[in-house]
C-alpha cells in the first residue's frame, strides 16, 4: 500500500524533498524507521534530538499489531527480542480491578479452539444458561497459556488450536529506540544532535519553513513530524492546535515509573493493579522488571502515591522513581499544517491496555496512507485527523469501562468513576452488550470482540441474552462441542515450552 503510494507521487515528480522529524525517542525513530524503509530512497528524512534532553519512555508493553509494523520493516525478530532484553505477552492481568481481591484475564487471540469459530461467545453464554460450563477464560489458549508461564510461537495452519496463540511483546523502549534509530540511520537517516532553539514560518499560511539550532544552522524541510513528547514543540507551541482534555472520563494526571531487579521467570502477560488512586502497573523483561504507578491527583497526593508504589514492589528498586504529568486527550488536529504530530505530542491515553506504541504505529501508517505532496492537500489531513480522532475515542472508551465498571466502594475515585456520565459511544456499546452480549465492529476499532468480552465479563458486566442465531445448534451438540474444545485446549497447553525456555531455544535469551 505504501509502496504503491510512492510509486504515484515519484511518477508525478510530487514527493516532498525533505521531511524533518524534531525528537526521537520511540516515536521519532519508528517513524524515522519507517520512512526510511518506505520513501528513503527518495525522501531526504532528517532527525533532530538532544542528548541532553530525555525521553519518556513510555510504553515498554506492546499490542499484537506491533508485530505487523515489525513484519513491515523487515526487522528478524529474534535479533530485534534479543537487543530489546524482550519478552513475549499474551494479555493482561487486571488485579482488584472490580474489588480488593478479584481478578480477571484480558487475552490476545480469540475464545474457542480455532481463529474462525462464529459465535462461539454466544454458544458459551447459551450453554451456561443451562447448566455449569468451564469459565470463559479456559476457552481460550492465550489465557490458559499465560497462567501456566508457557509460550510458543503462533501456528501457521488457521484451523489449528495454536493459531490462536496471538502474542505481542514486551521490550524496553529505549533499547527500542537505539535499535530503530540504526536501522534507519543505516538506510540514509540523518540524526542531528542538537536543541532546537526556534521555528521559522511562512509568513502567509503559517506552515513551516524550519527549525533552527543551537549551532545556527537552520533546517528546512517541506513536511515536519513532531516526536517531542507532551510539549508538542511544533504543533502546539508553534501552530497553537490546541487540546481536548477528557480528564472527565480518565481523571489520572500523573505517574510514577522505577525499574526493580528481575524477581523470578518473565511471565508472558503485564499486570495492572487497582491502587486507591489509580493503578499499578508490572511489566516483565528479561534483565528486569518495569513497574509504576498512575494516578489521580485530585485524590491522591504525590507522597501518599510514592509510598504506595514503593511499598508494593517485589524486588529491590534499581533507582528513583521517576515522576510524570499529563493531561489525558488529544490535540484538536494531529495533522496541522505541513506538520503531523506523532507518539505524545498527538495526545495521552494512560498505558492501562498498553496502546501508547500503538498509537505512534497507526500515526505511522496513517502518514503512509496519505503521504504528504509538495503541494499540501487539505483533503489528506482533514481524512487523517478524523480517523485519528475515531481511534483516539475508541480506545478512550475501552479504558473508561475498565474505570466504570467497579465495585470498590467508599474510595473517592473509584466511587467518583463509578458515577461519572459516559461518552455516548460508550453507553451504545453497554446497551448493545447488557441487553445480547453483542460487541458490533466498527470500522477503526482497535479492540476485538474478544477484547471487549474479557472486560466487560471482567468487570462484571454480563448480558442477559445471546444471538439468537445459536438456537441452530442442538443443546446437547452444542455443550458435548464445548467440552471437547476445552479438553483440547488443556491439552495444547500442557505441550507449550516454559516461557523462558523457549526464548533460550531461539537465542533470544542467554542460556
Amino acid at each position: 500500500m505504501a509502496k504503491g503510494i510512492g510509486w504515484d507521487m515519484e511518477a508525478t515528480g510530487l514527493l516532498p524533498k525533505s521531511i524533518v522529524i524534531v525528537g526521537g525517542g520511540t516515536a521519532g525513530w519508528m517513524t524515522a524507521a519507517a520512512l526510511a524503509r518506505f520513501v528513503g530512497h527518495k525522501v531526504k528524512i532528517i532527525v533532530i534530538e538532544s542528548s541532553d534532553i530525555g525521553t519518556v519512555g513510555v510504553g515498554e508493553a506492546t499490542i499484537p499489531p506491533i508485530r505487523n509494523f515489525n513484519a513491515i520493516l523487515g526487522l528478524d525478530e529474534a535479533e530485534f527480542v534479543r537487543e530489546t532484553k524482550g519478552t513475549y505477552k499474551l494479555g493482561i492481568e487486571s488485579c482488584d480491578w472490580v474489588k480488593p481481591g478479584h481478578t480477571y484475564f484480558h487475552p490476545f487471540g480469540v475464545y474457542g479452539p480455532t481463529l474462525n469459530q462464529p459465535n462461539f461467545f454466544h454458544q458459551w453464554l447459551r450453554a451456561r444458561a443451562g447448566g455449569p460450563v468451564p469459565d470463559l477464560c479456559e476457552f481460550s489458549l492465550c489465557s490458559l497459556a499465560a497462567r501456566e508461564g508457557r509460550l510458543a510461537p503462533q501456528g501457521r495452519d488457521p484451523a489449528s488450536i495454536q493459531a490462536t496463540l496471538t502474542s505481542a511483546f514486551h521490550f524496553d523502549a529505549g533499547l527500542y529506540a537505539a535499535y530503530l534509530s540504526k536501522f534507519a540511520q543505516a538506510r540514509g537517516v540523518r540524526r542531528l544532535d542538537q536543541k532546537v532553539l526556534s521555528v521559522r514560518q511562512a509568513g502567509e499560511t503559517g506552515a513551516i519553513e524550519a527549525v533552527l539550532l543551537e549551532s545556527g544552522e537552520a533546517v528546512e524541510g517541506d513536511f515536519f513530524v513532531d516526536c517531542t513528547g507532551f510539549r508538542g514543540l511544533l504543533i502546539e507551541q508553534t501552530l497553537k492546535t490546541g487540546y481536548e482534555d477528557w480528564r472527565a472520563f480518565l481523571p489520572a494526571d500523573r505517574a510514577l515509573a522505577v525499574p526493580t531487579a528481575k524477581q523470578g521467570p518473565a511471565m508472558p502477560y503485564t499486570r495492572s493493579t487497582a491502587r486507591l488512586g489509580g493503578w499499578q502497573w508490572r511489566i516483565p523483561l528479561q534483565h528486569r522488571t518495569g513497574n509504576g504507578y498512575v494516578y489521580s491527583s485530585q485524590f491522591i497526593s504525590d507522597e501518599a502515591a510514592h509510598e504506595s508504589l514503593m511499598a508494593n514492589l517485589d524486588a529491590p528498586a534499581l533507582a528513583e522513581a521517576k515522576p510524570l504529568r499529563f493531561v489525558t486527550g488529544r490535540r484538536k488536529k494531529l495533522w496541522n499544517k505541513n506538520v503531523v504530530a506523532i507518539g505524545l505530542a498527538s495526545g495521552f491515553l494512560e498505558p492501562l491496555e498498553s496502546t501508547s506504541i500503538h498509537l505512534i504505529q497507526t500515526g505511522i501508517t496513517k502518514l503512509l496512507d496519505f503521504f504528504p505532496s509538495q503541494h499540501h492537500h487539505a483533503a489528506n489531513a482533514a481524512t487523517y485527523n478524523r480517523l485519528g480522532q475515531e481511534e483516539y475515542e475508541s480506545i478512550r472508551d475501552f479504558l473508561v469501562l475498565h474505570y466504570r465498571a467497579n465495585q470498590r466502594m467508599g474510595e473517592p475515585l473509584w466511587d467518583y468513576c463509578r458515577h461519572m456520565a459516559l461518552p455516548e459511544t460508550l453507553q451504545e456499546r453497554l446497551a448493545l452488550f447488557q441487553h445480547g452480549g453483542r460487541v458490533p465492529p466498527h470500522a477503526f476499532d482497535l479492540f476485538t470482540e474478544t477484547s471487549w468480552v474479557a472486560v466487560f465479563m471482567g468487570q462484571g458486566i454480563e448480558p442477559i441474552g445471546y444471538n439468537p442465531l445459536v438456537e441452530v445448534h442442538e443443546g446437547a451438540a452444542g455443550r458435548q462441542f464445548l467440552a471437547d474444545a476445552h479438553r483440547a485446549l488443556a491439552d495444547v497447553t500442557r505441550q507449550l515450552p516454559q516461557h523462558e525456555d523457549f526464548l533460550r531455544q531461539v537465542g533470544m535469551m542467554p542460556a
